[in-house]
């Protein structure tokens, strides 16, 4: 198991933050994901045998127009 903070640009409002938790959810192998508009961050807990970072950070772009700094 693993617990990560990544930074993601580009969420400006609850609308944003909800699609990007969503999106981190649905990988199968993820737990928790927690965004924080203010700190421009995501801090997620996953399973790091099933789920990568590239994962994720595929995930949050696909899901709007934000970007995941890996």
């Amino acid at each position: 198991m693993a617990k990560k903070i990544f930074s993601v640009d580009g969420m400006k409002c609850v609308h944003c933050k909800a699609n990007v938790e969503n999106a981190i959810k649905s990988i199968n192998g993820v737990n928790e994901a927690v965004a924080d508009i203010e700190a421009k961050n995501v801090t997620v807990d996953f399973d790091d045998a099933l789920v990568c970072d590239n994962d994720i950070k595929s995930a949050v772009e696909n899901s709007g127009r934000y970007e995941l700094k890996v």
